[in-house]
């Protein structure tokens, strides 16, 4: 059997409802993973997290260019159809694993008639993930194009949630300040030509403007990224009566049986889906991301760092709000999926360790007596399903076909009836992860299994 026949196998088994779609058009899973129960009220933590995250895609709807009107609209939409795209990290829309995923997730929304196309992007990744790839670089018409004109040494270190700059679309090549070839001259002719304070915030206004140009109007595109949901976090830490105030953090229990959950999970066969590389927060200084540690009861960094703040509501949403510290991808998820139930469309790797991350949340809430909050997790559906590179040609040119169709609404017709099994591709993302691999063995001689408990919150049958 192929590497990607044995991928489709482990899929099938941890996921049974993708087995039925492998052979169907890839509109149909599309359409699939799109119908989603509206929110449920009816428990007190739920009912909060979902006010402020409505309140959150309110605030961003806003800045993109909605009226008060249209921003409710979309606060609406989250409430009746709970489901964020999560998968690709903050790229230019043109980036292929973006451009496809949004792509992909646009057959969806048009199939539910749905208006807004809620996303939700990792700002807290460096300029570069790896050899040329990642946010501060793009390939065009053969050639590697860098997106900010910046130097190795500010792209090795540095997140682009960093409020570091001003960063300005480039497009440069070999030549500094000059776009890389006539491809890149037409992009940046389309991107704003203004400076922002992060590369995040640049690629956000960069991703309006080609949806505006390239995408079909009856759908808007809503991003949310790290800085959104530092908000997010303050908004409920700064409620003293919030689940989040006065139990997540709260006098650290809960925080503390999260972290030994985590390191249960690494000490057994799931080891390495969630890694403690920090604890609930980030410190965030002078464009970089630095781990933090929580002991008796404060958030600290490492060895030589002077940066320290209290673990207790009001100053962890001080801190947020100065920019000082942004939530890890747990808290991220918490805030925005796992406590208001919203599902989460996600990748290779989130489709394993997001599940995980809800056994972690829901055996500390057990474990601390939290029975209504556990009950909602309990009545999810398929809370996390995989979304992200579900669409992936072989030999992908997203700026060469929208200015090839001037649209994408061609490209939705054409790859919307590929069966699943086709559109996929050949599943690299998957096939050529260590951690993947380490999975099929388990399965393969029993030691993980769709029965198995760390795999019970996944719901997914």
């Amino acid at each position: 059997m192929s590497a990607a026949g044995d991928v489709k196998n482990t899929l099938s088994h941890l996921m049974p409802h993708l087995g039925r779609f492998w052979t169907s058009p890839l509109k149909d899973y599309a359409c699939a993973i799109h119908d989603v129960e509206s929110y449920r009220d009816g428990y007190t933590a739920r009912s909060e997290a979902m006010s402020l995250l409505q309140k959150c895609v309110e605030r961003a709807a806003l800045r993109s260019g909605a009226d008060q009107q249209e921003a409710q609209q979309a606060a609406s939409q989250l409430a009746a159809s709970p489901i964020i795209q999560s998968g690709p990290h903050c790229h230019l829309l043109i980036e292929p694993d973006a451009f496809y995923t949004h792509l992909f997730s646009l057959l969806g929304l048009r199939a539910h008639g749905l208006r807004w196309h809620v996303c939700y992007s990792a700002s807290t990744v460096k300029f570069i993930e790896r050899t040329k790839k990642g946010p501060g670089w793009l390939h065009l018409e053969g050639e590697v194009v860098n997106v900010f004109g910046l130097p190795r040494s500010r792209m090795d270190s540095y997140n682009i949630c960093g409020f570091n700059g001003p960063y300005r679309f480039m497009l440069s090549g070999q030549k500094c300040g000059e776009p890389a070839n006539e491809a890149a001259a037409r992009l940046k002719a389309i991107l704003p030509n203004t400076e922002f304070a992060s590369a995040a915030n640049a690629i956000k206004a960069g991703n309006q403007a080609l949806w505006g140009k390239a995408f079909p109007p009856q759908v808007r595109l809503l991003q949310l990224d790290d800085i959104d949901v530092a908000d997010l976090v303050a908004d409920h830490l700064e409620d003293p009566g919030s689940w989040f105030s006065t139990r997540f953090v709260g006098d650290g229990l809960f925080a503390h049986c999260i972290f030994e959950e985590i390191d249960n999970l690494n000490a057994g066969p799931w080891a390495g889906w969630i890694r403690r590389t920090t604890d609930l927060f980030w410190e965030l200084v002078e464009g970089k991301i630095f781990p933090l540690r929580l002991r008796d009861k404060v958030l600290s960094g490492g060895y030589g760092s002077q940066f320290a703040v209290g673990f207790e509501p009001v100053s962890i949403a001080a801190a947020l709000r100065r920019r000082e510290i942004v939530p890890s991808l747990l808290t991220t998820f918490l805030v925005t999926s796992i406590l208001p139930g919203v599902r989460v469309l996600g990748g290779c790797r989130q489709t394993v360790y997001y599940p995980l991350m809800r056994y972690v949340v829901a055996t500390a809430l057990e474990r601390l007596g939290e029975r209504d909050l556990l009950n909602a997790l309990g009545a999810d559906i398929r809370p996390g399903v995989w979304g992200h590179r579900v669409l992936k040609p072989s030999h992908g040119y997203p700026f060469l076909e929208i200015e090839k169709n001037g649209s994408v609404l061609d490209l939705l017709s054409n790859y919307g009836e590929q069966p699943l099994a086709q559109a996929c591709g050949d599943l690299a993302s998957f096939t050529s992860d260590p951690v993947w691999a380490e999975l099929s063995t388990c399965i393969g001689n029993g030691t993980i299994h769709s029965r198995s408990p760390e795999w019970q919150w996944a719901q997914l049958s």
